[in-house]
């Protein structure tokens, strides 16, 4: 359902024919959505080039024998009941479930379960964001949906939605998830009473640690994203982690190789940057569940390596959802949310470069 403070224009954008998107590559499948339409392409060869619909790609390489799998999902806001509003703006549109429909998280997150759940993963880590005003009742629903799905599979780490209103749960530290070939460490990045978030000195000790004895790669998950004092979006500066915090978890890093990755919500859309001191290290934001594009991303680990296959969910409801709300902040959410394909599906290998 629509509530537009700026006009119709919105309504005259999702009339039109919807462009085509490569959304998914993985290392044997590749899907394409068209508005409310799925595509998929299964059984192709990885690091196989391919022009399939419209779209020239290669598939993603399979780096020796599959060892284990996982997902994660944020920024899943249950009890959210308005999306697309900025505080102090009338920029629109703004979107609401309509009269008699489901709640448009409970839609998102009902989605994202049964299609990870079809997965059958060894692990899935909800990394923040779990409600929108952070009320246990909020909590409740959030694991309402997630736990009978996959009851000690799942790993839960609070967001700013939960420390700006100060909730009492899924406050946890430092958490460490051990599978094969890889070793999972999810951070409690927020802080009381706040948007941005931090690393604190024993976190950081504990990633230090974790580094040095670890005999396999490490993957390090927060919510906040890391901060950059030097990028040009004040997000990056003021937004995320704080920017001295984040040279400090960049440091500790740069010198514990076995790090691979550290993977983070908060921002609602899909990016990976590099920084000089941790060469290929991914450091990555992995849109929301919420609104568009609405995803969970899948991690395939391989003894050479850990893949990241990004899925849109792709359930008729998901879809008529996020195809309206693709259209927020003056049209501009797609490009901002969507990112590139490499943003969304890539290779990290097990061990640094050189």
């Amino acid at each position: 359902m629509r509530d537009d403070p700026v006009g119709d224009w919105a309504a005259a954008i999702g009339a039109e024919e919807p462009a085509a998107e490569l959304t998914t590559v993985g290392t044997r499948e590749a899907v394409v959505h068209q508005g409310h339409h799925v595509r998929r392409h299964a059984d192709l060869e990885p690091d196989t080039a391919y022009e399939l619909d419209g779209f020239a790609f290669r598939t993603l390489a399979e780096p020796g024998e599959l060892l284990a799998t996982f997902a994660t999902v944020n920024d899943v806001h249950f009890g959210e009941e308005a999306c697309g509003i900025i505080e102090g703006s009338d920029l629109g549109p703004v979107f609401r479930s309509g009269p008699g429909e489901d709640p448009y998280p409970e839609v998102m997150n009902r989605g994202a379960v049964t299609e990870i759940a079809a997965l059958g993963p060894d692990a899935v880590i909800v990394k923040g964001d779990l409600t929108s005003n952070g009320t246990v009742a909020e909590y409740e629903a959030f694991r309402a949906a997630y736990e009978p799905a996959f009851g000690d599979r799942l790993t839960v780490v609070r967001g700013n939605h939960e420390s700006y209103n100060r909730a009492p749960y899924a406050r946890e530290a430092f958490q460490e998830v051990v599978l094969p070939g890889v070793v999972l460490a999810v951070l409690d990045t927020s802080v009381d009473g706040e948007v941005a978030g931090t690393v604190t000195a024993e976190q950081l000790e504990q990633v230090d640690e974790l580094g040095a004895r670890a005999d396999r790669p490490v993957l390090l998950f927060g919510h906040h994203h890391l901060g950059d004092r030097h990028s040009p979006e004040k997000a990056d500066q003021s937004f995320g982690i704080d920017v001295d915090a984040s040279e400090a978890l960049l440091a500790v890093v740069a010198r514990r190789p076995r790090v691979r990755g550290y993977f983070a919500g908060h921002t609602h859309r899909n990016r990976v940057r590099r920084f000089a001191a941790t060469g290929d290290v991914a450091w990555v934001e992995v849109a929301c569940v919420k609104d568009y594009p609405g995803a969970w991303a899948e991690y395939r680990v391989h003894e050479g390596g850990v893949v990241q296959v990004e899925h849109r969910i792709s359930t008729p409801e998901a879809l008529a959802w996020t195809e309206q709300t693709r259209h927020m902040y003056a049209g501009l959410y797609r490009d901002y949310a969507f990112g590139t394909l490499a943003d969304r599906c890539f290779v990290l290998p097990a061990t640094a470069a050189g």
